[in-house]
């Protein structure tokens, strides 16, 4: 038995001692900005750190605990210069971070008084295949939209520096929520790369859609006196907010039927039961033929 046992100990040792030694390499926090309904975001810096999209890194902060590690999806792109994670302070421990970064002073906070952090990562998702594929689909319920930060803005940056060699030339982005008020930094991204795309007039690269799935009868009536206007009262995008939740079956087929003899990439980051509805769909509108469409399905639950 020992021998069995003393391999798989020897390599989960050696993997505790590799991230032990990444945890105590220096992070410097270069900014931190603050955001609408309690959501900051860290601006960070480290020697030798290299990250694709939609990966995630464990954070401590010893100034909080020196014992918790917290895990977050990075926001920002390999192409920026720094990594970032947005936080919503929801527990006892993201309000202690809030306050020892200072967010809880009107006063400008001094770079050094900014608490140490330790970060180990980044580790890898499914988001990473998202550039492997001429057409995908990204599927972001709640939370889960956060990884999709770090590809749209990857994917602008690849589209502006060198477009000839990109090889996703379209993007179905679905965002499902609550309440789109917790996550309005997200909202201010789609807007940034609307307007962008617009000004290269090629406003069809992204499609999205944004569907509130916690409304009551006041948000509808509003939303149906404010339906004419030329941006969503909502979000301020030009996309307008639905209510509800899509029907996965007629967006798979219309998606099909644009893109007939391709392969597309389905992403989600989102709860269990919503990954067997888009994996059921995913195998349902695949073709037998090997020249016909294929949905490829890849998910990160939490």
């Amino acid at each position: 038995t020992w021998k069995w046992v003393v391999g798989p100990m020897f390599l989960y040792l050696c993997e505790r001692l590799v991230r032990f030694w990444r945890s105590q390499q220096k992070v410097v926090i270069t900014k931190v900005v603050i955001h609408p309904f309690k959501t900051i975001e860290l601006q960070m810096m480290k020697k030798g750190f290299k990250m694709e999209v939609g990966q995630y890194i464990f954070v401590k902060c010893p100034a909080v605990s020196r014992l918790e590690w917290h895990p977050f999806t990075l926001t920002s792109a390999p192409e920026e210069d720094y990594f970032s994670i947005h936080v919503r302070i929801v527990g006892d421990w993201t309000e202690a971070l809030f306050n020892a970064c200072g967010c809880d002073k009107q006063e400008f906070q001094e770079a050094w008084k900014l608490p140490k952090i330790a970060v180990d990562g980044p580790f890898g998702t499914a988001s990473e295949d998202v550039f492997s594929y001429e057409t995908v689909m990204l599927v972001g319920a709640g939370i889960g939209v956060t990884p999709f930060a770090s590809v749209l803005k990857s994917v602008w940056y690849k589209y502006c520096h060198d477009a000839t060699n990109l090889k996703l030339n379209k993007i179905y982005f679905y965002w499902l929520c609550r309440d789109t008020h917790a996550f309005e930094w997200f909202a201010d991204l789609l807007q940034s790369l609307e307007t962008q795309m617009q000004e290269r007039n090629n406003a069809e690269f992204l499609s999205y859609n944004i569907y509130l799935t916690g409304w009551d009868e006041t948000q509808a009536t509003h939303f149906a006196v404010h339906h004419e206007e030329e941006k969503d009262v909502i979000t301020g995008l030009k996309q307008k907010t639905l209510y509800g939740r899509p029907n996965w079956e007629n967006e798979f087929k219309t998606i099909a039927g644009k893109h007939p003899g391709s392969r597309i990439g389905v992403f989600l980051c989102g709860p269990e039961g919503l990954a067997d509805t888009l994996n059921k769909q995913s195998i349902s509108n695949s073709e037998a033929d090997p020249r016909g469409v294929h949905f490829i399905f890849n998910k990160e639950n939490f």
